[in-house]
C-alpha cells in the first residue's frame, strides 16, 4: 500500500532525528561520565610529569596500571613549561600536571604559587655517600629470590621488582635495581608516605606541638566529627564514610586525581561509624591528619606552609633526594606521594629503628615507635595489621598477622608492591620497591624471613 506525503516526509525525518537523539544521548552519557574519565586522565597526568620531573624517567606509560582507559588516553610532556597534560582521545576530560621544584607535581587547572623549599644538607644522611655493598652469598641469593631470578622472564615482569636495599646494624650490606633503575632514581612510596605522616606527626609531638589525643581537628566539624582524634586518623578509625578502592570515581581516586584541597574533600564526608570502633584504611584520613599537621607546625603567620614537612622531618634526615608533592592548596599529599631513591626511604626505616634518634638527636618522643606499631583492638577492621600509619605483625590477641616474620616486625607499605620492613631483634631495615600490579606474591615476607635468619653480618 502506497503511504501518503505526509507518512513520507515523517520517514525520512527519522534518521536525521536518530541521530539528533544518539548525539544527544552521547553527550549526556559523556558529561555522566566525566567526574570518573576525569579520575583516568589526573593519573595519567600526574604520572607522566612526575616520571619525567621528579624521577627522570622517560617512559611513563610503563606505570599506568591496567584500566579499560588506557588505550584511549593521549598523554603530552612539554619540558619547557613543566607540565603533563592527558585526554581521552586528545579531546575529552583533559587533566594537567604542573611540576614545581622541590614539590614535584600537582593536577590543577592552573600551576600552584608555591614559596623556595628548604634546602635540604648534604652529609647529614650517611646512606647517601655509602658505597655500594658486597653482598654475601647467602643475602645476595635471598635478594636475587626477591628479583625473580629463578622465574621465566613474563612471571619475573609481573613479580616487578626495581630496588632492593638491605641495611643492619646502620650499615648498607645489599643493594640491587632493575635495569633502568639507580642508586639516584627516585621511586614512588605511594602509602609507605603515610608511615612518614606518622614520623612527621611524632615531630610535632616532641615539640610540644601535638598530641594523640587532640581533637576538635578541623573547624567545620561541628557535629560528632569534632570527637575524633589525632590518634584515630592515624589509625583509620575515624568512622568517616570512605571508599579506598583505586577504581574510577571512588573517593580515593576522586581525592588524588580531580579534588584542589584534598583534605577539605575528605573532610567534608559524614561519618559512617561511631568513631573509634571501626578501623577502614583511608588515604582520606590521612590527608586530613596532614592538614592539622600542617597548621600546627604553622611559622611566620603562614597557615598552609607547603615546605613544613620537609622542614620538620626530610631535611634533619638529610634525605636529599625526598620530594613530597602537593596539592593544589599546598597542602603536602601525606598519604600517598612521597619520592626518594631507596637509598633515603632506608634512611627512613633506620631512623624508625632507632626510636626517633638520628646524627645523636632525639627527634621523636622516645616512646613514638613503640606507641605507633602497637595494634589497638578495635571492633571490626578490614585491615588487621594497622597500627598507627605502621603496620605491625603482632595483632592486639599475640598472635602474628604473618609467621613467617619476626614478631616485632613492623613495615610501611604502599600500593603497587612498596615496603619498608623494619626488624628490630635483627637490627634489620628492608626496602623493597617495584611496580607489581600483576603480582601475586611479592615475595617480601621470605626477603624478609631469609634475611633476619641470618646471623648478623651475613
Amino acid at each position: 500500500m502506497a503511504r501518503s506525503p505526509r507518512v513520507r516526509r515523517l520517514w525520512r525525518r527519522i534518521p536525521a532525528t536518530l541521530a539528533v537523539l544518539l548525539v544527544l544521548a552521547l553527550i549526556g552519557g559523556y558529561w555522566y561520565a566525566r567526574p570518573l574519565l576525569l579520575t583516568g586522565t589526573g593519573y595519567a597526568a600526574h604520572n607522566a610529569c612526575a616520571l619525567t620531573f621528579v624521577a627522570e624517567r622517560t617512559n611513563p606509560d610503563t606505570d599506568l596500571p591496567p584500566n579499560p582507559l588506557v588505550p584511549y588516553l593521549r598523554t603530552t610532556v612539554d619540558r619547557d613549561t613543566g607540565t603533563a597534560q592527558a585526554s581521552l582521545l586528545g579531546l575529552l576530560s583533559k587533566q594537567t600536571a604542573y611540576y614545581t621544584p622541590g614539590y614535584g607535581c600537582t593536577v590543577t587547572d592552573r600551576k600552584p604559587a608555591l614559596k623556595t623549599a628548604t634546602a635540604v644538607a648534604d652529609g647529614v644522611n650517611p646512606f647517601t655517600t655509602a658505597p655500594h655493598p658486597t653482598a654475601t652469598k647467602a643475602v645476595e641469593a635471598a635478594v636475587a629470590q626477591a628479583f625473580g631470578d629463578d622465574l621465566a622472564p613474563s612471571a619475573k615482569t609481573a613479580l616487578g621488582t626495581r630496588a632492593v636495599i638491605v641495611v643492619q646494624d646502620g650499615h648498607l650490606i645489599a643493594e640491587r635495581y632493575a635495569d633502568g633503575f639507580t642508586a639516584q632514581t627516585r621511586q614512588l612510596g605511594w602509602s609507605m608516605t603515610k608511615s612518614v605522616g606518622s614520623l612527621l606527626a611524632g615531630r610535632l609531638a616532641a615539640q610540644g606541638k601535638l598530641a594523640l589525643t587532640d581533637a576538635a581537628l578541623r573547624p567545620e566539624w561541628t557535629d560528632a566529627r569534632k570527637d575524633i582524634t589525632v590518634d584515630q586518623l592515624l589509625r583509620m578509625t575515624s568512622g568517616l564514610q570512605w571508599d579506598e578502592t583505586y577504581d574510577l570515581g571512588t573517593p580515593i581516586t576522586r581525592m588524588l586525581f580531580t579534588e584542589p584541597d584534598m583534605a577539605g574533600y575528605a573532610a567534608s564526608l559524614p561519618l559512617a561509624h561511631a568513631s573509634g570502633t571501626v578501623q577502614q584504611y583511608s588515604s582520606g584520613s590521612t590527608n586530613i591528619l596532614c592538614s592539622v599537621l600542617q597548621r600546627k607546625a604553622s611559622r611566620d603567620g603562614i597557615p598552609a606552609d607547603p615546605d613544613f614537612a620537609e622542614r620538620e622531618l626530610l631535611a634533619p634526615l638529610g634525605l636529599t633526594s625526598a620530594v613530597l608533592e602537593t596539592d593544589a592548596t599546598g597542602l603536602p599529599v601525606c598519604s600517598s606521594y612521597l619520592w626518594a631513591t631507596p637509598r633515603d626511604w632506608a634512611a627512613i626505616g633506620q631512623f624508625a629503628l632507632d626510636n626517633g634518634r638520628w646524627n645523636g638527636a632525639q627527634l621523636l618522643p622516645e616512646t613514638w615507635m613503640t606507641e605507633t606499631t602497637t595494634v589497638h583492638k578495635v571492633d571490626q577492621t578490614d585491615d588487621p595489621p594497622f597500627a598507627a600509619s605502621w603496620r605491625s605483625n603482632t595483632l592486639p590477641d599475640g598472635t602474628l598477622f604473618d609467621p613467617k616474620l619476626p614478631k616485632d616486625a613492623y613495615w610501611a607499605q604502599g600500593h603497587d608492591g612498596q615496603w619498608l620492613v623494619v626488624v628490630p631483634s635483627a637490627k634489620l631495615v628492608v626496602v623493597r620497591m617495584g611496580f607489581s600490579p600483576k603480582a601475586e606474591d611479592l615475595r617480601v615476607n621470605t626477603l624478609v624471613a631469609a634475611l633476619a635468619a641470618l646471623p648478623q653480618g651475613g
